[in-house]
């Protein structure tokens, strides 16, 4: 489908050339020549072949087809290039600004446009004319490098938002099974360290009690002491903190695995920036622990380097090792199943990432990969700066190839004066709104004051330019920058831009710039006024037979008319924007709901295991233990080790069947579920929990802070944010900063169908992205009962 797409796009655009030349002129009874023909064929033929390959290689297609339009322009007649030569251009321009990055397009438009004017020197000379085809040649550049930006941007936004979507989706499957292993790892450590140790002690104080009878009353304080110790962290099993998890990070476990192949005399150095848990830092690991184990295998000795580099767009990760010394044996040459590179590269494609691995110019071998990264924004190749320079040499070495002729050869200029004409001063006009309008999204303030000072201007070109044109198309064309201004700013709202010098250390601080700085509808009245004071100049001086006061009127009706035709349509492309936003934000709260009720289930799924066998026979030890009953005390210690090692059997045989149908609503103990999963899918998330939140809240309360919760962490939002829960009194207090789309009614009126029923308010906006939300702490006197 797509290389279909590409031929017939040039298929028509020669249709429409051969119906300007030779089918008018045949029509009119001019007989082009053969000569003529067979030239036009060539170019023709070459555009076309150059234009099917364009989304490969867009730069030397805009080459090629520039190229061929300007030798066929030379000796065919007027009107024979004029669709390939202008379309065939803009199409191959536009193709530029999709496929490759903004520095290249601006470097091939200008370079594009200053060789058009150098070989129009050339060829013809200065002369002073109008010059209106510069001017339309520039917006027709102009149009299709904005164009080309507007396709990029939104299909970097649609592919950011699918590989969004596809982590959360990830998280989803994997967060139950880590919730899994977190409990069975800590029941692990529980039965291995504490249990264990009750029965070894009652067990030896039984068996010396003739000998020893002072240890049978030391080992009744050490089980009472113990399990107590153990109630208290099986309880924590069961409802761990919101905040972060005290478990290995990502980064720790990489120091951890490093460490250990130091310990087997692997001289191993690595630069390890933080890393979030979830299916980024597995792969991490995965292609780090595997690349390691090739180097110990292959070049045991060898000097290892491992770099993990975690940006906004992207993770670099390289294992780079030096040639292996000649006196070291590889004993494990023989023993991988040759799968390595296979599995290395399955752990990238699967979070979305490539993989690439060869030898090093000195002898080595580097495994280097290139994974998503904290905003899941689709992944930028850098390009190195003597790319750049080369870049600029040939841009430079095109633009001068025009004069190599006037350099060489003596030409007569056709320049009648110095005077600059009206065609050159709108070119820089143009030129000028172009370049204001790149800067739109990163300072829209000072661009909407540069264009509109530009559009005052567009008169004083026509005066000076002695510009003998139709009045009304300057000034139409100045108001072409101003609508796109207008349509951009309307249809955009809010974007936010990742700052790109913060530390490695520490995550990149998240800028919002929230467009417009200046409201929309005050830059409609402004630029409404300063192009109906420039249309009414324009008219005025070149003289009308209108009334005076007819003119201004009509200015402002037809300024007016254009700019609310373009406030329309930006709300047209704000409305389907907040769709396309709310569709996937729905989905990702979706998937996070899904995400920490599965983890939830199986949470309480172990618990009720828990406080049916380990739990009662521990309270059963401890009641012994205090009873100074020693054997009944050892008999229940190996009871609760028995219930436990049967749990932790049952733990690691559960799958995904297990989960019960109907999953229990999570609470705010599932608070660091959600911070989990929210931490997982690219943002930075912290929930903290006072001291003074009552241990058991009201079922109502306790289901409604974390659905209110859920809510302001599931809104697609990508700044860090802090979630707290405080209680003063008979209130819980719920404060969120970092959220600024709680603003939106959509959430506000989600928050409030939560709390309204308890008696709940809420605030927001003060300041901007933070909400505060109370909850009374009453509850009916059977609810307790019910839960």
């Amino acid at each position: 489908m797509k290389r279909t797409d590409d031929r017939l796009l040039p298929v028509l655009l020669i249709c429409a050339q051969a119906l300007v030349w030779p089918v008018a002129p045949l029509l009119r009874g001019t007989v082009p020549t053969a000569a003529d023909l067979l030239v036009a064929a060539l170019v023709a033929g070459t555009v076309t072949a150059a234009l099917a390959l364009r989304r490969t290689r867009p730069v030397i297609t805009l080459i090629v087809v520039a190229a061929a339009c300007a030798v066929g322009a030379g000796p065919l007649p007027t009107g024979a290039m004029a669709v390939l030569g202008t379309a065939g251009v803009a199409i191959a321009l536009f193709t530029v600004a999709t496929e490759r990055d903004t520095f290249t397009t601006v470097l091939c438009v200008v370079t594009l446009a200053l060789w058009q004017f150098l070989q129009n020197i050339t060829l013809h000379g200065l002369s002073d004319n109008n010059g209106l085809d510069l001017v339309l040649i520039t917006l027709l550049y102009a149009t299709a490098c904005g164009a080309g930006f507007s396709v990029r941007r939104t299909r970097r936004a649609r592919q950011a938002a699918e590989l969004l979507l596809n982590r959360a989706e990830t998280e989803r499957h994997r967060l139950p099974a880590a919730e899994r292993r977190r409990m069975e790892r800590e029941l692990h450590d529980v039965s291995a360290h504490h249990l264990t140790a009750v029965v070894v002690t009652a067990g030896a104080a039984l068996g010396l009690r003739e000998r020893r009878p002072e240890l049978a009353a030391e080992a009744l304080e050490f089980a009472t002491e113990t399990g107590r110790e153990v109630t208290r962290a099986l309880g924590a099993v069961r409802a761990p903190a919101p905040s972060r998890e005290e478990l290995p990070s990502p980064e720790e476990r990489l120091h951890s695995l490093i460490a250990g192949f130091r310990r087997l005399n692997q001289p191993v150095e690595y630069e390890i920036d933080p890393l979030p848990d979830g299916a980024v830092a597995d792969a991490a690991y995965g292609i780090v622990r595997e690349a390691l184990t090739n180097v110990a295998r292959h070049a045991p000795g060898a000097h290892t380097t491992v770099t993990v580099r975690y940006g906004d767009t992207r993770t670099d990760i390289a294992v780079t090792s030096a040639a292996p010394p000649s006196a070291a044996p590889a004993h494990g040459a023989g023993l991988g199943g040759g799968r390595g590179q296979g599995f290395l590269r399955s752990r990238a494609r699967e979070t979305g990432g490539t993989l690439t691995t060869g030898p090093t110019p000195e002898g080595g071998w580097e495994v280097s990969a290139i994974l998503p990264g904290r905003t899941a924004a689709p992944m930028e190749h850098s390009l190195p700066r003597s790319y750049r320079a080369a870049q600029v040499v040939a841009a430079i070495g095109l633009c001068f190839q025009p004069l190599l002729p006037v350099l060489i050869i003596h030409a007569n200029s056709t320049s009648t004066g110095t005077h600059v004409s009206a065609g050159v001063l709108f070119t820089l006009l143009a030129a000028a709104q172009a370049v204001a309008l790149l800067w739109l999204r990163k300072a829209p303030r000072t661009v909407q004051l540069a264009l509109l000072a530009l559009a005052l201007l567009w008169p004083m070109a026509m005066s000076v330019g002695d510009y003998t044109g139709p009045v009304l198309l300057p000034p139409t064309l100045s108001a072409l920058a101003t609508c796109t201004a207008v349509i951009s700013l309307k249809g955009r709202g809010a974007v936010s831009i990742y700052g790109s010098a913060a530390g490695r250390d520490q995550p990149h601080a998240t800028r919002t710039y929230r467009l417009p700085q200046v409201p929309v509808s005050v830059f409609f009245i402004a630029a409404t006024a300063a192009h109906t004071t420039a249309l009414t100049i324009a008219i005025l001086h070149r003289g009308t037979t209108t009334p005076t006061w007819a003119v201004p009127t009509a200015a402002t009706t037809a300024v007016a008319l254009a700019l609310g035709a373009s406030y329309y349509a930006g709300s047209l492309i704000a409305h389907r924007n907040r769709a396309t936003q709310g569709a996937q934000s729905e989905q990702l709260a979706t998937w996070t709901e899904e995400a920490v009720r599965d983890a939830w289930a199986e949470r309480r799924r172990i618990a009720a295991g828990l406080e049916t066998t380990v739990l009662a026979r521990t309270a059963d030890m401890i009641t012994e233990a205090e009873a100074g009953h020693l054997d009944e005390t050892a008999t229940r210690a190996r009871e609760a080790l028995a219930a436990m090692r049967a749990l932790l059997d049952a733990v690691r045989d559960a799958d995904e069947t297990t989960t019960p149908v109907l999953r229990p609503q999570p609470t705010v103990q599932a608070l660091d579920l959600l911070a989990h999963q929210c931490r997982a899918t690219g943002r930075d998330v912290q929930i903290r929990v006072t001291d003074r939140v009552p241990e058991r809240l009201p079922t109502e309360v306790d289901l409604a802070a974390y659905h209110v919760a859920e809510t302001l962490l599931a809104t697609g939002d990508n700044d860090p944010a802090v979630l707290e829960l405080d209680a003063d009194g008979s209130t819980l207090t719920i404060t969120a900063t970092g959220v600024p789309r709680a603003t939106d009614p959509a959430v506000q009126a989600r928050l409030t169908a939560r709390i309204a029923p308890l008696g709940g308010t809420l605030t927001a906006g003060r300041p901007p992205g933070t909400v505060h939300l109370r909850l009374p702490l009453t509850a009916p006197d059977d609810e307790e009962r019910e839960r």
